[in-house]
C-alpha cells in the first residue's frame, strides 16, 4: 500500500517501507536486468566501449564535480591519504576508461556450459552460465570503484545499483550520468546502471532490505562496514573480506628470499587488503632471519609489534593481542617466532582471516603441507601476498576478493558475477514409474 513516504512491500511475512525514490530506481534496474540478460556479447562490448569513450569526452565536468567532493573532505579535516584515494583527475579517468575497454575485451561468461552429458535415457543436460540479476554494490571512497563495478555487472548481463559512500556523492553522481547517457545510444538498457539516491544510512538500510527487487549484495570496504552489511541484510551477501595476511617463514627458506618477499608483501602498498599484516618465523631460522628481517623493514619505514622471542633480535614495540587480529593497512606489521609449521598454521587459523596467506620455504613437502592445511581464499608459495587480486590472477578487472566459501572466493571476477541454469533437451522423453519412455514412439 502506499503512505506519505514510501511504499510498503511485504516478503515472508516481513514488512519493509522503502522511499519512492529507491523503489523507482530498483524497478529501473529490475527492468533492465531483464532486458540485460539474453543480450549476446557484441552489444555488451559495444555499450561497454561507449561508455568508456564518453567518460573521456566528459572529463572535464566530472573532474567538476569530484572537486566538490575533494573541497567538502578538506573542510571535514580529511586526510591527505584519503583525499588521494578520493580524487579524479583526467588522467585519472583515461585510466577508468582504459579499464573499461579491457573489460569490453574479456570473454564473455554469459551461456558458457559449466559441464554436461547425455543421460542414459538421450536427455542432452547442460549447466550454463546466466547474470545474477541485480546486484547492489557498497562501498567506500573511491569513486573509480563506481564505474568498474558498472563495467563488470553489464559485462556479465546484470544491472547494478551502486551506493558509493557520501563523501563521493557528486563525483558518483556525475559519472553514473555519463554512463547512463552513453547507454541510451546503445541497446544496452540506461535502467542497468542506477545511483542509490540519498546521504544517509536510510538508502544503505533499503538496499539491505530490498530482497526481491536486489539478488545478490557485495559490500566493498572497512571491517565495520562489511559486518553491518553481513549481519544487517536480508538480501543474501557475497563477503569481501578484510586483510589479516600472513607471511610464513619456514625452517627450509632462503633468508634473502625471505626478506624480500616479507617486505615487498608489507611495504609496496601497505593500505590495501592484501598488504601482510603479520610475518610467523620457524625457530629453526629466527637466528639468521629475524635480524635481517628488522633491520630492511626498519629501512622501508616499517613498525615492528613482536612478542618476546622476536624482541631478542632488536627494538620492537611489545606486541599484544589485538596486534595480532589487526589490518593494519598502514607501515606496522605484527611478528612472532613459532616452534613448527603446525603452530603456524594453528596462529594463522586463530587470528588470520581467510585472505591470503604466504609460505616461503626450500621445501615443497613443506610447501605441500601448508598449502593443505591453511584454509584461506588464496595461498602463496614463494611469493608476495600482493599478488591476490584480479588483474594480477590474470582476469582483468575484479569486483572485491570473497572470503567466504560460497561460489565465489578470492578475487571475483566476471564469472562469479553468475549463476547457473540447468538445461536439458529431449526428443519428447517422459517419466514413469516403469522408466523412460518417448512420447509417440511407435506411433
Amino acid at each position: 500500500m502506499h503512505r506519505r513516504y514510501g511504499m510498503t512491500i511485504r516478503h515472508d511475512n516481513e514488512e519493509r517501507v522503502m522511499s519512492e525514490e529507491f523503489l523507482k530506481v530498483a524497478r529501473a534496474a529490475r527492468e533492465a536486468a531483464a532486458e540485460l540478460a539474453p543480450l549476446p556479447r557484441a552489444p555488451k562490448d559495444r555499450a561497454l566501449r561507449a561508455v568508456a569513450d564518453a567518460l573521456e569526452a566528459h572529463a572535464a565536468e566530472i573532474v567538476e564535480a569530484n572537486a566538490e567532493d575533494v573541497e567538502r573532505a578538506r573542510e571535514q579535516g580529511t586526510s591527505e591519504a584519503m583525499i588521494d584515494r578520493l580524487r579524479l583527475d583526467e588522467d585519472r579517468i583515461r585510466s577508468v576508461a582504459d579499464a573499461v575497454r579491457q573489460v569490453a575485451d574479456l570473454p564473455d561468461p554469459v551461456g558458457e556450459v559449466v559441464r554436461g552429458s547425455t543421460l542414459p535415457n538421450g536427455l542432452e543436460l547442460r549447466q550454463l552460465r546466466v547474470p545474477l540479476g541485480v546486484i547492489g554494490i557498497i562501498y567506500e571512497g573511491r569513486p573509480n570503484v563506481t564505474v568498474d563495478a558498472a563495467a563488470l555487472c553489464l559485462k556479465s548481463g546484470n544491472a547494478v545499483l551502486l551506493r558509493g559512500s557520501s563523501s563521493a556523492y557528486s563525483s558518483n553522481t556525475a559519472l553514473v550520468r555519463v554512463m547512463q547517457e552513453a547507454l541510451e545510444a546503445t541497446e544496452v538498457p540506461a535502467g542497468a546502471v542506477q545511483l542509490v539516491p540519498g546521504l544517509t544510512r536510510d538508502s544503505v538500510k533499503e538496499l539491505m532490505r530490498a530482497r526481491g527487487l536486489v539478488d545478490v549484495l557485495i559490500p566493498r570496504g572497512g571491517a565495520s562496514l562489511i559486518n553491518s552489511v553481513v549481519e544487517e541484510s536480508t538480501v543474501p551477501v557475497i563477503e569481501t573480506g578484510v586483510g589479516n595476511c600472513h607471511v610464513y617463514v619456514d625452517a627450509e627458506a632462503d633468508p634473502r628470499l625471505a626478506v624480500e618477499i616479507l617486505v615487498n608483501a608489507k611495504a609496496q602498498r601497505p593500505s590495501v587488503c592484501n598488504a601482510a599484516e603479520t610475518f610467523l618465523v620457524h625457530a629453526g631460522i629466527a637466528e639468521t632471519f629475524v635480524p635481517m628481517a628488522l633491520r630492511a623493514l626498519k629501512q622501508a619505514g616499517v613498525t615492528v609489534h613482536g612478542d618476546d622471542r622476536i624482541a631478542r633480535f632488536g627494538e620492537v614495540v611489545p606486541a599484544t593481542e589485538d596486534d595480532f587480529r589487526a589490518e593494519y593497512l598502514s607501515l606496522d606489521i605484527a611478528a612472532a617466532v613459532v616452534d613448527s609449521l603446525e603452530d603456524a598454521v594453528a596462529h594463522i587459523r586463530a587470528y588470520g582471516s581467510g585472505h591470503t596467506d604466504a609460505i616461503v620455504t626450500r621445501s615443497q613437502g613443506a610447501a605441500r603441507r601448508f598449502v593443505s592445511l591453511v584454509d584461506s581464499a588464496a595461498v602463496a608459495v614463494n611469493a608476495s601476498t600482493r599478488f591476490t587480486d584480479g588483474g594480477e590472477f590474470g582476469f582483468g578487472a575484479e569486483i572485491g576478493i570473497s572470503t567466504q566459501k560460497l561460489h565465489a572466493r578470492g578475487p571475483m571476477g566476471l564469472p562469479e558475477l553468475t549463476s547457473t541454469k540447468w538445461v536439458y533437451t529431449g526428443e519428447g522423453q517422459l517419466r514413469t514409474s516403469e522408466g523412460t519412455v518417448i512420447a509417440g514412439a511407435g506411433c
